[in-house]
């Protein structure tokens, strides 16, 4: 039971980890360099990292809504 139990947290954490790398690098940031840092930070520390991560990740963003702009419309 212990090694199920082990197993299923470590998924979770590997779900976890993967998932904040993945969202630092869609996400539009203030500053560049922040994505960079924020990026080694949950490289360096996964578990830790993430959860700091999604906590003050509103106040590394860049919150102007994104408009769809499609290009594919052009008449020439």
């Amino acid at each position: 039971m212990e090694k199920y139990f082990i197993t299923v947290l470590i998924i979770l954490a590997l779900t976890l980890w993967a998932w904040a790398i993945v969202d630092i690098v869609r996400t539009r940031f203030n500053r560049p360099v922040k994505k960079v840092l924020l990026l080694l930070v949950v490289t360096i520390f996964p578990i830790a990292g993430s959860i700091v991560y999604f906590q003050l990740k509103a106040n590394f963003t860049d919150r102007k809504l994104r408009r769809f702009k499609p290009d594919f419309m052009h008449t020439n």
